[in-house]
């Protein structure tokens, strides 16, 4: 069903639509699944190593093929039907996601050792972000194939609470399986979620290409992608206020120390922890669903990165849980407004054509800062110590934030 125009304000419009409901829901499995994976193998590597620096490496073993393969998935996304991509996407996932299954077994055990599993560990990560370059990416473009564009600022907002909401469940659910059933209960539960989650995408229609295979030479293609992203400045800016903050101010990466080490809460109190800063964002999610932005977006998007750096510090500083919790929990509050926001940037500033090579592009942005900042976490905790790393992250990113403020005046005053 396509709604009215005349609805487009109805805060459900974009949820009448049947094939939007089917991308949502897959894509909550999917994410759900993928966070309890994040989840399950930080705290199983953080066992099998006792070293903080291992968890970092999990991030690096996944920026590496993601954002090599970035800017060729975008040309790849913008000339293949969308939905036959993103099932083999969904299934090489699956299938990553099998490999840990195995190797968290008993007999993966007894002929690996604590010194070859970890690195067989690293390897289907590896993989893993291969499928990522793809996967993500495809995601974002077929929803504005899905839904007409008066109502896609409503849809890019559910995308994003669908998302955070599988995000809180993966967290949480991670954390919680881990103490229940050990890492293989858990990995068995991930692969579940990624079959249903299959099925459900599957009853999405073809969405064919607006281009033809012989209309540009690859790196013609990939060129014009990355044009059009550094001309358009509003969307550069955005993307690279992402980039900065998140990379320096990835305090979560940190978490399966804290909760061990520092907070000595177990994985009970882990799963919280990580889910924390989700809970947040999916509460402010479903507040801007109901009350959007009207004026001053850019401004907002300033202010609430900078809201984040100042949680982080108190993170970091903390040796209360529920002040940790409390703490992350407002950065998930804040980090909601921004995703919205940018998030709505890019769909509304983005052509059709050429929404798989920005979306890519935007992915190597998002890559860089969750995988970068994760082996830049664990990177600084080996040579700074744990807490002052987290804090020394916080305070890059209230630095990121002034130098944007200052040095781009367009996003400062953009409003959509």
């Amino acid at each position: 069903m396509i709604p009215d125009p005349g609805q487009q304000h109805d805060p459900f419009v974009s949820i009448k639509i049947t094939e939007f409901r089917n991308l949502m829901t897959g894509r909550f499995l999917f994410v759900m699944a993928l966070r309890m994976m994040a989840t399950s193998v930080g705290w199983w590597m953080y066992e099998l190593t006792k070293d903080p620096f291992s968890i970092g490496l999990i991030g690096l073993s996944e920026i590496i093929p993601a954002l090599s393969f970035a800017l060729y998935a975008g040309h790849v996304i913008d000339l293949s039907e969308k939905r036959k991509l993103l099932l083999k996407g969904v299934f090489f996932y699956l299938c990553c996601a099998s490999i840990l299954l195995f190797l968290s077994g008993n007999y993966a055990h007894h002929h690996f050792g604590k010194h070859w599993l970890p690195l067989c560990i690293y390897s289907v990560i590896f993989l893993s972000g291969i499928v990522r370059a793809f996967a993500g990416p495809a995601f974002a473009v077929l929803l504005a194939y899905i839904v007409p564009k008066d109502v896609l600022q409503n849809a890019t907002t559910w995308s994003q609470g669908t998302w955070l909401s599988a995000s809180v469940s993966g967290h949480a659910a991670g954390g919680f399986l881990i103490a229940l059933f050990g890492i293989t209960g858990s990995l068995t539960a991930i692969c579940i979620l990624m079959t249903a989650a299959l099925l459900v995408l599957s009853l999405i229609k073809r969405k064919k290409p607006l281009i033809n295979n012989d209309e540009k030479k690859t790196w013609e293609s990939v060129k014009e992608g990355l044009r059009f992203v550094f001309k358009t400045k509003v969307i550069l800016g955005a993307m690279s206020l992402d980039l900065f903050a998140v990379l320096f101010g990835g305090a979560v990466a940190m978490v399966p120390v804290y909760a061990s080490d520092i907070l000595k809460v177990g994985p009970e109190g882990f799963g919280w922890l990580n889910a924390a800063s989700d809970i947040g964002s999916i509460c402010i999610v479903i507040l801007l669903t109901l009350a959007p932005f009207k004026r001053r977006q850019g401004r907002k998007l300033l202010l609430a990165v900078a809201g984040f750096g100042c949680c982080i510090i108190l993170f970091a500083l903390s040796k209360w849980f529920w002040l940790s919790f409390a703490a992350l929990l407002v950065s998930g509050m804040v980090d909601g407004i921004s995703v919205v926001i940018r998030g709505t940037i890019l769909q509304l500033r983005t052509p059709m054509e050429l929404r798989g090579r920005v979306m890519s592009v935007n992915s190597m942005f998002i890559n860089s800062s969750n995988e970068l900042g994760q082996f830049e976490s664990g990177l600084a905790a080996k040579i700074m110590g744990v807490v002052p790393s987290v804090v020394f992250g916080g305070c890059m990113t209230l630095f990121v934030v002034i130098t944007t403020w200052i040095k781009a005046p367009s996003l400062r005053k953009f409003e959509y």
